[in-house]
């Protein structure tokens, strides 16, 4: 840690199935309304599963950067407008660049398919010449240029891009920039608007979405419910903050990843126990001292059963009294923003000293943590909390935040 200094949260963004702020992603986590709802692409494009937690598409989105050439892809547009709710929360004055000591890291799992989709079904039905701001509309970086061009943020600016991990693990690659002294302050967070038909289609292939219910950790749990949106956040440390007069809303106070190493799609405990023991260690927290934990807790057999195996590992007997949930039955399984949109909810959770509850859930699964916060919240001491993330090609990230 650079000069020992602790690094804050000044402001939070978010867009979620919810509604558009954080205000509607906490209220709709902490009282158990779900974002859910039935999804259809028209008598055209049948699909099998049939709900999802998706935005409603603007017929154009509109370019939102003063003197932008071109409009921006949906995943672009989300991540600006949670950022543009972070930087108003931080106090951030709107005529003052951010500059050259500010970073910009934003993750995305998927990018922007929305755009890659329309232009390729355009020009194989018609023929017509692509959109010429395709190529700065789809690249991974668009997000986080956008961001940095709209911010006037100068430093190191870059997309990161590891599945479900990602926004999760560009708070950890931000929060190293600035122990190294790269930075004083960033602009980070997650962005994904998947919900394509064809990238609807390309995840009912794979068989891990849920015809029914989302029911994270239950016995009779079935399978994920997929989601998107953005969550972005200020994050600066304690001189920079106390230069301008700033209010921490939480500490980020320590970071750990691992990677399996082993199968694209099967977790390993012992590797996602790993990466929680190494953020605890990071923040210089014992397990005990953990006062909720927001699991990656996705809803399917295989993830639950794992996770809960590694938080065992990593909790023993204080993992009976700690409260754990999945808030992913509310705002869907997000992907690349994921990481981002429940540590917005870990905040809020450690700010509120409420635990949110994991909705649909029926009954224990020997395999699993028997207490999940079952449907309804929970008031919670919390000085500390954790949020994991745990993505396809054995990429874990986790984690901890302390109160202020």
């Amino acid at each position: 840690m650079i000069s020992g200094q602790r690094i804050y949260v000044t402001g939070m963004g978010a867009v979620t199935a919810l509604g558009s702020g954080v205000s509607a992603l906490w209220n709709g986590a902490v009282s158990g309304v779900s974002g859910v709802r039935p999804i259809s692409f028209g008598e055209k494009y049948p699909t099998m599963i049939k709900q999802a937690a998706f935005l409603e598409r603007p017929p154009k989105s509109p370019g939102i950067r003063p003197g932008s050439p071109g409009d921006v892809d949906f995943v672009t547009s989300i991540a600006l407008t949670a950022a543009a709710e972070a930087m108003s929360q931080a106090k951030w004055p709107t005529d003052m660049p951010l500059g050259n000591d500010a970073a910009v890291v934003i993750g995305t799992g998927i990018g922007a398919i929305t755009t890659i989709e329309g232009e390729y079904q355009k020009y194989f039905s018609t023929g017509d010449r692509p959109d010429p701001f395709t190529v700065p509309k789809i690249m991974p970086s668009a997000p986080a240029s956008n961001i940095s061009m709209t911010y006037g943020a100068r430093g190191i600016s870059f997309a990161l891009s590891s599945a479900c991990a990602s926004s999760s693990q560009a708070m950890g690659m931000a929060l190293l920039l600035i122990r190294a002294g790269l930075a004083r302050r960033a602009v980070v967070g997650g962005t994904e608007a998947l919900l394509t038909y064809s990238g609807f289609r390309a995840w009912e292939g794979l068989r891990v979405m849920t015809p029914t219910l989302c029911r994270p950790f239950s016995k009779d749990r079935n399978g994920m419910v997929l989601g998107e949106g953005a969550a972005v956040m200020l994050i600066e440390t304690e001189e920079a903050l106390a230069e301008r007069g700033g209010e921490p809303l939480a500490e980020i106070a320590g970071f750990g990843t691992t990677s399996d190493a082993g199968d694209m799609l099967r977790p390993d405990a012992q590797m996602c126990a790993r990466a929680m023991s190494a953020a605890l260690v990071d923040a210089g927290v014992k397990p005990e001292e953990i006062g909720y934990l927001n699991a990656h807790g996705t809803g399917t057999i295989l993830n639950d059963q794992t996770e809960s195996r590694a938080m065992r590992d990593v909790f023993g007997g204080h993992l009976d009294a700690l409260p754990v949930s999945s808030t992913k039955p509310v705002h869907g399984h997000t992907l690349g923003a994921a990481g981002a949109i429940e540590l917005v909810i870990t905040i809020e959770a450690l700010r509120n000293s409420i635990a949110p509850p994991t909705l649909n859930w029926i009954s224990a699964d020997s395999n699993c943590i028997a207490d999940p916060v079952p449907n309804a919240a929970r008031g919670a001491a919390i000085n500390a909390a954790m949020s994991n993330s745990f993505a396809f090609g054995g990429i874990n990230s986790s984690l901890v935040i302390r109160k202020v």
